[in-house]
């Protein structure tokens, strides 16, 4: 049942996104063609969630200094065998930050395909990471283990801690859909 929600969920992306649509067939192809595409030992690539996670004036992202790839990145993890994503984005925002947060919109906010190298007994891979947006009323994160540190970086500064593009995308579209 998830598995047909979230191709719909796709397919709905992709007409809002058509310059996308190469992405979007990719992710269609992994879910059609691997069962066990949300576990973390497909190494086809598998699902993550991730969560655009923005503070109560919604002006500010929080944003983890990832301990193994030492990298600026939103909150997200692995399904770990969760097919629905908006709820695996849920459930790593609060693991990794301590912040109770309530998903803004069950629209899929982003998508995007990223290589991980290879690390102890794990071969090269790509997490097809699927993004929701998130708030949270409070601001008093807790450091958990899989961060170096987390940090409130307000929107419009995001450069001062990632070039990342698909970071930088996301701001792209949280303005688009954000009144100014």
């Amino acid at each position: 049942m998830q598995r047909r929600k979230l191709l719909e969920a796709l397919a709905s992306y992709g007409e809002r996104y058509p310059e996308e649509y190469a992405t979007v067939e990719r992710f269609t192809a992994l879910l059609n063609g691997h069962p066990n595409c949300f576990e973390r030992d497909c190494w086809a690539g598998h699902i993550t969630g991730s969560a655009w996670l923005v503070d109560p004036t919604q002006s500010q992202l929080l944003l983890t200094h990832h301990r193994k790839l030492n990298m600026w990145l939103q909150l997200g993890g692995h399904s770990d065998g969760e097919t629905d994503t908006a709820a695996v984005a849920k459930r790593e925002a609060l693991e990794e930050s301590g912040l109770p947060v309530h998903i803004l919109s069950d629209e899929i906010f982003d998508i995007d395909i990223h290589k991980i190298p290879a690390r102890k007994d794990d071969p090269a891979h790509e997490h097809f990471d699927i993004r929701f947006t998130l708030q949270t009323e409070r601001d008093d994160f807790v450091v958990s283990a899989e961060s170096i540190d987390l940090a409130w970086v307000p929107i419009e500064q995001l450069e001062a801690y990632t070039n990342e593009e698909s970071i930088l995308r996301m701001r792209r579209k949280w303005r688009a859909q954000s009144p100014s």
